[in-house]
């Protein structure tokens, strides 16, 4: 490798917050409480190496604080054109024919939740966390007893969420996640 390609190396590394680089010390890895997990990058990386039972765990934990409240706003502020994209992954998980199907319009679901709740700072979450959740999700599908087992409790979260009943959308994505929970630590 050459030395151009390994300082370039170092350089993101260094951007991301995973090592400093110091004269006469010497280049070395952070402390992980250091790491910018929230950059795209590191947690696609930290999410191949961690132990999946315990990231899938925190991954859980960070969906069921955002998406229930995430769900009550989007029942209160969704505008035709998000409710629209809302309206269209429900479809999409309808009509899903197989787990790749299912998997692409489940994550399109829960995309369209955070950006039909309006608030510019939740929607980014969605793209931070796009890759790990389809994952997560693809797992989710296998293990239930039919790709699509969570339908009806979708359909709750989206009823809610087109009746703008702010209260049972956040009780209906707290009640999805309730059953995702259950079968990740199945």
């Amino acid at each position: 490798m050459s030395r151009t390609v390994l300082r370039e190396a170092l350089r993101t590394l260094t951007s991301k917050g995973l090592i400093e680089s110091r004269p006469r010390v010497g280049t070395r890895v952070r402390p992980k409480r250091a790491w910018n997990l929230l950059d795209v990058d590191v947690l696609d990386w930290y999410s191949r190496v961690a132990e999946p039972m315990t990231f899938a765990l925190k991954l859980q934990e960070m969906r069921e604080m955002i998406e229930p409240y995430a769900a009550s706003l989007a029942a209160a502020s969704h505008t035709d054109e998000t409710f629209y994209a809302l309206a269209a992954a429900h479809a999409a998980m309808v009509a899903a024919r197989n787990v790749d199907e299912w998997v692409r319009a489940d994550l399109q679901f829960h995309l369209s939740v955070l950006t039909a709740c309006s608030n510019e700072l939740l929607i980014p979450l969605g793209t931070l966390i796009e890759r790990t959740l389809e994952a997560q999700l693809r797992l989710n599908a296998k293990r239930a007893d039919v790709f699509n087992a969570s339908l009806a409790e979708h359909t709750a979260v989206f009823e809610a969420i087109r009746d703008r009943d702010a209260a049972a959308a956040h009780a209906a994505m707290a009640g999805l996640l309730g059953v995702t929970r259950g079968r990740i630590e199945a």
